[in-house]
């Protein structure tokens, strides 16, 4: 059973993503399912930090895009609106290139907040960053 109140398809998410961070660190939503949404982000240039490896900032901003994109899915947009209160990481192993996969997951969905937790693992599924995202639910501003 789907927790979606609001379906998309992946390329609509894709759409949405246009001329944003998402577009510029080469983010692509890949998949969504009954109760995850999954995207991937290319490890290169435009993630690594100094040393050659993929940026930590990086890790969080794929995180949050998943994270934040799931729990919009699970709200009435013409109502209500998800914005990001508080986001962790732990930093588990280096990627130096490839891409990394983030799968968001719900623990907690409720009418004033949700917490998501995001694994993103390496192209040979091992654990590379978990991370926890705290969203505030808050009424729609529509102008």
């Amino acid at each position: 059973m789907s927790i979606w109140r609001n379906a998309a398809t992946v390329e609509e998410l894709q759409e949405r993503a246009r001329n944003t961070l998402i577009e510029w660190l080469g983010i692509r939503f890949t998949e969504i399912g009954p109760d995850f949404v999954r995207a991937s982000m290319p490890v290169g240039a435009h993630t690594h930090q100094p040393m050659g490896v993929l940026h930590g900032g990086a890790s969080v901003a794929l995180a949050e895009t998943v994270g934040s994109t799931a729990a919009n899915l699970c709200v009435d947009p013409e109502r209500e609106l998800c914005l990001g209160q508080e986001i962790n990481a732990n930093h588990l192993r280096p990627v130096y290139s490839g891409q990394v996969t983030a799968t968001a997951r719900p623990l907690h969905r409720g009418t004033r907040s949700q917490v998501w937790q995001i694994e993103i693992r390496d192209e040979q599924e091992r654990l590379v960053c978990v991370s926890r995202l705290t969203m505030a639910v808050v009424a729609a501003n529509h102008k």
